[in-house]
């Protein structure tokens, strides 16, 4: 068997053309990707931890939700090491 998977960025905005205006609308998008990557045999759906950005920055209870509601996937993190992240004040 082969190992396929994807790595999200959980992104999220209210501007023009953006399809997930609120993180509400991130999270329930996730969910779905997950399930539907699941129905075709992918393996893996990792998230991407990025701290001081819109993006999903507390993955477990996401996770959490992708895990439930499917039967074959494994879900993880794509770990960003905090001194990579940049915060302007």
């Amino acid at each position: 068997m082969r190992a396929f998977g994807f790595l999200s960025f959980g992104h999220y905005g209210n501007f023009p053309g953006s399809r997930t205006r609120t993180s509400g609308e991130m999270l329930h998008q996730h969910i779905e990707l997950a399930e539907g990557a699941d129905e075709i045999g992918v393996n893996g759906a990792y998230l991407r931890v990025h701290h001081f950005a819109r993006q999903a920055a507390s993955p477990i209870p996401l996770l959490t939700a992708m895990a439930a509601r499917t039967r074959r996937i494994e879900v993880g993190t794509g770990v960003i090491d905090m001194r990579y992240e940049k915060h302007v004040l």
